[in-house]
């Protein structure tokens, strides 16, 4: 959510970032709504504060004067609710429209309408040159006895997997090793609620716009969560929290999307699946562009070390305005190489949100001055899978059939360094 003082002053901005982030929003409506509210809201509070008033002195009156005046208070409670009933759905509409204004982004950012606009930042590692036809993961999943497609649809549609023996392992193996590395840098690691309210998607964003995309527990009015953010970041929701220096989060969770508008998309494979297993990075911070620049390289860099270090290709973007998010003022992707795809394919997400998520969320810190503002946040997937699973069975591939575990895993799968046909 943005100041309304922002857009009042700067519609044409907001006109400009909404047509280049593809968001359907009339800033012009927004703008007439917020007229109508503050003309409405201060007439009643003018009528309230004379009624407040007059009860006051009624009490202390008799006979004429008193009756007076409580006729009077009767007047002005019925105009009172006469603009309400004006007031109220405004109020509702105003609040509805401030959450779909989109966040200008940094002028660093490129136009674009889709990925395929996306800028390419740098590129590392050496795609393997294969002496041999590689098979796609899933071919390997099922030869290796790895993964199981066919049940899983079975009993919970398309899109959903079971991973067996080692790819199990190699999950595990893959997130611990995650996790123990961003312990040492500093960050807090958490398990989170998955199942969450409505203010909490809200709060970071998802909701109203996204809210599409997640699996609604009708009953009992809560949401799978589609990542830890929502979570890590609403865990201060409505909270004054010491910035002394920044908060680091790493979130370790089941996470659930129902990829509506993706049918016919990506449909074999782990690539695009409706549960995944995630480990994100959140930062929450001073209100600070340096700062915050420092700390989107940081937890950028954190995930290209993780690929790094399991010697998988990768190349990074810079993310367009039509492909970035309602509240996101920066993002880069990192995209690994996936033979079975030939090309670099979308593993982790770096975004910077300025106060959009803490505004939203009331999530404020107190500044040298002792003054009260609201925080900025970031976030980026450390590892996510089983999409990761992909690159590293694809390019870890032998002639013979069997898979080599990266190096750097080996010691969290037990000493074992290949997977081989039983």
């Amino acid at each position: 959510m943005l100041d309304i003082k922002l857009i009042r002053e700067n519609p044409e901005l907001i006109k400009k970032t909404a047509k280049e982030k593809l968001v359907d929003i009339d800033v012009d409506r927004l703008l007439e709504v917020d007229k109508l509210v503050k003309e409405n809201l201060t007439e009643v509070e003018a009528l309230r504060a004379e009624r407040n008033k007059l009860s006051n002195e009624i009490s202390k009156l008799q006979g004429e004067e008193k009756q007076l005046k409580v006729e009077r208070v009767r007047e002005l409670k019925d105009k009172i609710s006469k603009i309400e009933e004006v007031l109220n759905p405004l109020q509702e509409e105003f609040e509805d429209l401030m959450l779909r204004v989109p966040a200008p982004t940094l002028e660093e950012v490129p136009v674009g309408e889709s990925d395929a606009d996306n800028v390419e930042i740098r590129k590392v590692g050496e795609i393997r040159k294969f002496d041999f036809t590689p098979k796609a993961h899933y071919e390997l999943g099922e030869e290796l006895n790895l993964m199981d497609f066919s049940h899983a649809s079975k009993i919970a549609g398309s899109r959903t997997y079971y991973l067996k023996n080692e790819a199990a392992l190699l999950e595990m193996a893959v997130c611990r090793f995650v996790i123990d590395k961003l312990i040492k840098k500093g960050f807090t690691l958490m398990t989170v609620p998955v199942m969450v309210k409505d203010i909490a998607m809200r709060g970071t964003g998802y909701f109203p716009i996204g809210k599409e995309q997640a699996y609604e527990i009708g009953e009992d009015g809560l949401y799978l969560v589609g990542t830890s953010e929502v979570s890590l970041v609403s865990y201060h929701n409505g909270e004054i929290v010491n910035l002394d220096k920044p908060i680091l989060y790493a979130g370790y969770s089941s996470c659930f999307r129902r990829e509506a508008g993706t049918y016919g998309k990506d449909t074999k494979g782990l690539y695009r699946v409706h549960q995944f297993t995630k480990i994100e990075q959140v930062v929450i911070c001073k209100a600070d562009y340096e700062e915050q620049y420092k700390l989107h390289n940081f937890i950028l860099n954190n995930s290209e070390e993780i690929l790094q270090d399991l010697k998988i290709p990768y190349r990074v973007v810079q993310v367009c305005t039509g492909d970035i998010g309602l509240g996101q003022v920066r993002k880069h992707d990192i995209e690994a190489w996936m033979p079975s795809r030939n090309s670099y394919s979308e593993t982790h997400s770096c975004s910077s949100f300025n106060d959009f998520q803490a505004r939203r969320s009331n999530i404020r810190y107190k500044d040298e001055n002792g003054e009260l503002k609201y925080a900025y946040t970031l976030n980026n997937t450390a590892i996510a899978s089983p999409r990761i699973l992909i690159p590293i069975l694809e390019n870890y591939q032998n002639e013979d059939g069997s898979i080599t575990i990266p190096e750097v895993l080996v010691p969290y799968m037990g000493g074992m360094t290949k997977i081989e046909k039983k």
